[in-house]
This record gives C-alpha cells, structure tokens and sequence, in this order.
C-alpha cells in the first residue's frame, strides 16, 4: 500500500505543477478556460486518491501525528510530494536495513 500511495504522491505532485504552471497560464493570459476545467477535475480526483491513501498508510505504516501532518502539508505545497518522496524512500531504506 505504501508504493501505491508513493506512486499517486507523485502523480498528484505533477498533475498540481502542471495546472499552476500550464493550464492556469493558458487560461489567464490565452484565453483557454478548457485548460483548467481538465486538469483541474484531474488534480482534484488525484487529490481525494492522495488523501485517502494517505489515511490508510497512515494507520497501517503507524505514522506520527506530526509526520503526517507533513504528508498532508506535502500534499497542498507545489513541488511538497516530491520532498515527500524522498523522505518516503529514506524510511524505505532505513526499514529494509533493520531486517
């Protein structure tokens, strides 16, 4: 569950980059609203899949309150979910060691 929730992490973190730096800028400074009503809905489905997968790792991972404070903070901050991921593959390696 926890490569699941890294994997939308990451496609929710570019689905966010590319409606502030393309499709925002097409529809306010070339006039094509259809940008942001695509990807828009698609940032926004990513974005209840990160959420929800968060909450779920959450309780099976055992996080921290404060650690997933940062998960959902990482989740609403351009380019959040990619510091995210390496703080996720950091644990993953720190875990693997132990065994």
């Amino acid at each position: 569950m926890l490569n699941s929730f890294r994997l939308i992490s990451l496609i929710e973190g570019l689905s966010f980059l590319l409606l502030l730096f393309i499709a925002m800028p097409l529809k306010y400074y070339w006039g094509y609203p259809e940008a942001v009503s695509v990807v828009g809905k698609t940032h926004g489905m990513l974005f209840i899949a990160y959420v929800t997968l968060a909450l779920i790792v959450y309780q099976r991972q055992q996080w921290s309150d404060r650690f997933m404070f940062g998960v959902m903070l990482a989740g609403m901050l351009p380019f959040g979910c990619f510091v995210l991921e390496q703080k996720l593959k950091k644990e993953n390696l720190q875990v693997a060691l132990q065994n």
